[in-house]
């Protein structure tokens, strides 16, 4: 199959046109964006010779026979003037023009569905004739209609297919998330009323990669985004995800060439680290034992149940209620599914609850009980939480450099701004302070709202549709305007002036600031983004330089309407003495692990900064989406790690 798609390609790259249709590289197809995405929308494409490869978006089919010629009028009898008086009656009863033409009105009606390319009523496959086209020895032959997605671009392309090409059932070949690959012919649609400019007429069918409708999750229902995430390995093949997934690829290539293009060098520094702050998520090979292997295995059953097969039982369970809302079924099914679902789950958390209790004598260890010189490190070891820990040493050589990569936060918070696996963008910045750190962000930020709004316009112009018509204005908005800077202390001021509003936790000078109050100053006061900068030392890390008054440091947020913070940044403590007065805190243990840190202060120490920017949060900004877990494609947080 595969020699077939390059000969035929070849064939079509040897055609004798001066300017031949460019070739996806490395695939041996012509992209979708490269036909629909051309000013004249492809029309100047026509009568050329293509292979294209994609996914059934949608389809409808037209019975072959409905396009036959009519069969021959019936003869009018007219009775020849009488003589006489007398009249003979005539052998053949006289047919009115009214009855000839409502005779002629079904195969009108099916001609017209079949040139006009796009309307909302479609001849589909009839009950009966699928069953004659089971039992038939020639089963039925349909003009099906697809429209194809290859993820090129938002835009998908009319394909027409004879079933005859094909050598799976129509049925088949017509289900949503079918994988086709055809060659044909471009060509104008030959309905006036066609909303698209081109379509390929399908001479081949080189590939059919066909799915299972009962079992496939996109083939019934439009799926909204949470339940999508249940199958986050078929998602990106909706029309928002596919969007939103480009727009995601944009910011990272904005990412990389901002700061490459600002004299930025880039650094890969390690996920597995022995320093960072907050909660991490420990990395060891040391695995638990239990004493006694069958006592376990008793804990595991109940009544010859085991928790797994139980567990098992709830997931098929679970599909099967989401098979049934998908399919229509009738309401009592759904009930009757739902309440065995429920009672299935309570022997599970029985089970559970039996096990508990010897579990966790067995695997809730204190890591001081713990010698990690036997481990795989020989000593503890964790996922980073930030890499500017590390850039520091190279930025302390280089001058500026930045890395991209996931940071992992143990936090049990489930809510839609925070997940355990983050991508961050971070820089480190030789011979600067806290302005010049600032004024990065600040231009970072505007740099990458005008990069989506020039280089993903359809992809914007689609997502505003499905999430937030203002995106688009809120993007331009930000792009050209300066971004307000102001203090920590005068954000708390601003919120104790308050008088329409009510906090949950109460603005006082020293208490972090929450969603609901960078919430209040973004959406409501300034209507815009904004920097607060000189946040009290106890609320940022230890590494921030300690400011003249003793009580702030030289740390800031970038917040943003309705997402909150986005970038954050500091000047870092480049003095020795403060440093180390400030690692102390922690005990000998932790600042053991600090000494090659400390190091880069007794050796040719400098003044450094550097920001970083929450590229998820970014994705959620330039997007409208509500929740994050939709902005990146295998979300994982508490509880929840599907794939």
């Amino acid at each position: 199959m595969e020699s077939h798609v390059k000969t035929h390609q070849k064939e079509h790259h040897e055609d004798a046109s001066p300017n031949p249709i460019p070739l996806s590289k490395y695939s041996n197809r012509v992209e979708l964006k490269t036909l629909l995405g051309r000013s004249d929308g492809g029309a100047g494409l026509v009568g050329r010779r293509v292979v294209i490869g994609g996914w059934v978006k949608s389809s409808r089919a037209v019975k072959k026979d409905s396009l036959s010629p009519p069969p021959p009028p019936p003869e009018i009898f007219v009775p020849p003037p009488s003589s006489g008086g007398s009249h003979q009656a005539s052998p053949t009863p006289s047919v009115s023009c009214t009855e000839i033409i409502n005779s002629r009105m079904n195969i009108f009606r099916k001609l017209f569905d079949v040139l006009s390319g796009g309307g909302k009523t479609y001849p589909i496959f009839d009950k009966h004739d699928l069953a004659a086209g089971q039992n038939a020895t020639s089963p039925p032959e349909y003009i099906i209609h697809f429209q194809i997605s290859d993820g090129s671009s938002v835009s998908t392309l009319h394909v027409i297919v004879d079933s005859a090409l094909s050598t799976v059932p129509a049925t088949q070949l017509m289900a949503l998330g079918t994988c086709i690959v055809a060659e044909g012919v471009l060509r104008q649609p030959l309905a006036a009323s066609a909303k698209h400019l081109l379509e390929l007429e399908a001479e081949k069918l080189l590939h059919v990669g066909t799915v299972d409708p009962d079992k496939y999750p996109l083939s019934k229902k439009q799926l909204p985004l949470h339940m999508l995430r249940d199958f986050s390995h078929f998602r990106p093949r909706t029309t928002t995800v596919g969007s939103v997934t480009r727009v995601h690829s944009a910011l990272t290539l904005a990412s990389h060439t901002f700061l490459q293009n600002n004299g930025f060098q880039y650094v890969q520094v390690p996920v597995i680290t022995t320093t960072g702050i907050g909660e991490m998520f420990r990395v060891t090979t040391l695995l638990s034992e239990t004493d006694d292997k069958g006592e376990k295995n008793h804990a595991n059953e109940k009544d010859g149940f085991s928790i797994d097969t139980v567990k098992e039982a709830v997931k098929e369970k679970t599909r099967l209620i989401d098979h049934l809302k998908r399919s229509d079924s009738n309401r009592e099914a759904v009930v009757a599914a739902v309440h065995d679902l429920k009672k299935t789950s309570d022997l599970a958390s029985q089970l559970e609850m039996k096990q508990r209790p010897k579990a966790a004598a067995a695997t809730l260890i204190k890591p001081e009980k713990i010698d990690f010189s036997k481990d795989f490190f020989g000593c503890e070891a964790y996922l980073t939480v930030s890499g500017r820990f590390h850039l520091e040493s190279y930025a302390s050589a280089l001058g500026k450099v930045y890395t991209f990569g996931p940071r992992f936060i143990a936090d049990k918070i489930d809510n839609t701004r925070h997940l355990a696996e983050m991508w961050n963008v971070e820089t480190e910045i030789a011979f600067s302070e806290l302005d010049d750190a600032m004024d990065c962000a600040d231009e970072f930020f505007k740099f990458l709202c005008k990069y989506i709004l020039e280089n993903r316009h359809e992809d914007m112009k689609f997502i505003s549709k499905r999430s937030d018509k203002t995106i688009t204005t809120r993007l331009e908005a930000t792009a050209s305007s300066s971004i307000l800077r102001f203090s920590y202390t005068e954000a708390i001021s601003l919120l104790q002036k308050a008088t329409t509003r009510t906090f949950e936790t109460k603005p006082e000078w020293g208490v972090a600031l929450t969603e609901e109050h960078l919430s209040y100053l973004t959406d409501e006061i300034y209507k815009g983004s904004v920097i607060i900068h000189s946040y009290p030392k106890e609320v940022k890390p230890f590494y921030t330089r300690l400011n003249d008054d003793k009580k702030t440091v030289a740390a800031f947020d970038l917040v943003v309407p309705k997402v909150g913070v986005v970038i954050t940044g500091s000047q870092n403590e480049e003095r020795f003495e403060i440093m180390e007065a400030r690692i102390s805190k922690f005990g000998m243990t932790t600042k053991e692990k600090y000494e090659w840190y400390l190091d880069l202060r007794r050796h040719g120490t400098v003044k450094h900064s550097g920001i970083s920017l929450r590229m998820e949060h970014m994705l959620l900004f330039a997007t409208g989406l509500p929740d994050i877990k939709d902005a990146v494609p295998f979300p994982r947080s508490w509880g929840k790690a599907n794939n």
